[in-house]
């Protein structure tokens, strides 16, 4: 196997190419150490050191540090594991170790972004956000169901009913053309027509 290339990455790391692909990615002090040279041979005891102990146990160290600043789901994770330049099968590896502890968790992490904003956020907008986070829809559902049903009252409705409240709807003395225009108000905002109109309703004793 021979090094066809070692190029910048960054100030401290470099993209090691060997027999013309992209191989791995090394801090320079360990270039230095391994005594790594464009144009000359890798040992096949360095590279297996290097890609069977140096960059997984890198990559674990990385996305526990990553996980330990904030959550992620999986898809962030790997998304940005790739950005670090970390082979797919290391991601792979990588990822299940941490799923293995529940380090990563994509259900619980619907669970947490759902309770947190069940007042702010209609459903449809929760599920939105949680799609473009990579979350599976069976996931996404699953915990959506649950989360409502824990709860006594609709927190849809409670949404509508705080945002008319906000815009200082009057429904006994609003005209066709202000109530549409309200709908579609809340229509934008995520919510269903079942709740809007349920907020609209002119039975409710919230106005």
């Amino acid at each position: 196997m021979i090094i066809t290339d070692i190029a910048d990455f960054d100030k401290k790391r470099s993209k090691i190419y060997i027999d013309g692909e992209f191989a791995f990615l090394l801090y320079k002090g360990e270039i230095r150490d391994y005594r790594l040279k464009a144009g000359e041979e890798i040992s096949s005891p360095v590279f297996e050191k290097i890609c069977n102990e140096v960059i997984p146990k890198r990559a674990k160290l990385r996305a526990m540090n990553l996980l330990q600043k904030r959550d992620y789901t999986e898809y962030k994770l790997r998304e940005k594991m790739r950005e670090g330049m970390y082979p797919q099968d290391i991601i792979d590896d990588t990822v299940e170790y941490l799923k293995s502890y529940r380090y990563l968790d994509d259900e619980r992490y619907a669970d947490d972004y759902i309770r947190y904003h069940l007042r702010d956020k209609s459903r449809n907008r929760l599920r939105q956000d949680l799609a473009q986070k990579g979350i599976a829809q069976d996931i996404i559902e699953r915990v959506l169901e649950t989360a409502y049903e824990d709860e006594t009252d609709d927190p849809e409705l409670a949404q509508c009913r705080n945002l008319l409240k906000k815009k200082h709807y009057d429904p006994q003395n609003s005209t066709y053309e202000e109530k549409q225009k309200i709908m579609a108000f809340l229509y934008r905002r995520g919510f269903g027509q079942d709740v809007i109109h349920k907020a609209l309703s002119l039975d409710t004793d919230l106005f």
